[in-house]
């Protein structure tokens, strides 16, 4: 029976077995890796810029997650990594998540040997630790077809036993999100007709009712805080903190925040980050008394606009609940959703987890949130947003 060795520096070795490849070495993260692991992230086709390591320290400071960083080794070269997170509360229970906070995570890695030790690892972590479940927020469909499978019958030679142990479930999926993302064209008119109609015709609405855009950091990030609180409010959704928002920007040097202004105010506005050659339009939001003035749909084409004319390629608009108004709204704009391959380990839990505004279970608590005081929201929401996994 072959072994891969999890790591913790001063602490107990987890063990988890595997058939194949003895040459793969599961490690923790220890911050002589930091580089090593960038370089990585920035070199590997299916990592995220959530999987920068520069968002460990954001959210063990800012938020208060625990963190559980893997990596995989052949030899000394990293083959693939996993951050992960530990989150425990009274409301929404024990479990570990790539990533917490942000919408993307999960297992990269260069071969399948990799990352099926990652996946085995992070399950026998899991186990050790006793915790409800495991999610993965993958954005790329894993290089194992094991990982995609929910409704295989147990005896199907495709699925895959995690510890050898055959009372044990595997790795299951749902089909709750959608991502959606373009390329942009060098040529700005190529960018606009690739628009469907009807956008084009808000676009040029806003346009003419005067809107203006401009590409700022610091300088605008206390009055998009506003407007990203009051969007999130809205919605029923708990703010961030303003301290983390400034870690994020403080953090990123590229991060930037394109406002849209309307009679020398500002309207609307996107903090926008950059990974490889991609924009990553994350966080927004608009007064709602301007949207008769197509705040929103000026607001994305004016980032595709910055993006064409400063050589970016790939235009990533995020995930999105499937069926709901962001959704829709995406796919107005000539976006095909993509259904994420979101990963599930069930350890002492026996149903799938829902923490989401969509469960019912929540829409009291999501009504009462809307009508709280703004001061309000922005004093309890990180407090809650600590709590969530």
């Amino acid at each position: 029976m072959k072994e891969y060795l999890l790591e913790k520096p001063g602490r107990r070795k987890a063990i988890v077995h595997n058939q194949k490849d003895r040459s793969i070495h599961i490690k923790s993260y220890e911050e002589k890796d930091r580089q090593e692991w960038n370089d990585f992230v920035l070199n590997c086709d299916n990592t995220t810029f959530f999987h920068m390591l520069e968002w460990k320290n954001i959210i063990e400071n800012e938020i208060g997650h625990k963190a559980h960083y893997m990596m995989a080794l052949q030899g000394e070269k990293i083959t693939g990594i996993l951050p992960l997170f530990e989150t425990k509360n009274i409301l929404f229970g024990h479990s570990l998540v790539s990533m917490p906070c942000v919408v993307y995570g999960g297992v990269c890695a260069v071969n399948k040997e990799a990352e099926k030790a990652l996946y085995q690892s992070a399950a026998a972590l899991g186990e050790i630790m006793g915790v409800d479940y495991i999610e993965m927020k993958n954005q790329f469909s894993p290089l194992s077809h094991f990982s995609c499978l929910s409704n295989v019958g147990s005896n199907d030679p495709r699925r895959m036993a995690v510890h050898d142990r055959a009372d044990k479930q595997d790795w299951i999926t749902k089909g709750l999100y959608a991502t959606f993302e373009r390329e942009i064209y060098p040529d700005t008119e190529a960018n606009f007709k690739a628009i469907p109609r009807k956008q084009r015709r808000m676009i040029r609405k806003g346009i003419k009712n005067g809107l203006i855009s401009k590409i700022g950091r610091m300088e605008h990030l206390d009055a998009f805080y506003d407007l990203f609180s009051r969007n999130l409010q809205n919605h029923g959704t708990p703010a961030f903190s303003l301290d983390y928002l400034k870690s994020i920007m403080d953090t990123f040097p590229k991060a930037f925040i394109l406002s849209v202004w309307k009679d020398r105010k500002i309207v609307a506005a996107v903090m926008t980050f950059v990974f490889k050659e991609r924009l990553i339009p994350y966080y927004s939001g608009a007064l709602k008394e301007y949207n008769q003035h197509a705040v929103n749909d000026f607001m994305y084409w004016d980032l595709m606009r910055y993006g064409a004319e400063n050589g970016y390629t790939m235009f990533d608009f995020g995930r999105s609940k499937k069926n709901t108004g962001s959704y829709d709204f995406k796919r107005h704009w000539g976006f095909h959703p993509v259904t994420l391959p979101f990963l599930y380990y069930l350890v002492t839990k026996n149903t799938m987890p829902d923490v989401n505004p969509s469960n019912p279970k929540y829409s009291l608590i999501i009504n009462i949130w809307k009508r709280v005081p703004l001061s309000f929201s922005k004093w309890l929401g990180p407090k809650i947003n600590r709590m969530i996994p």
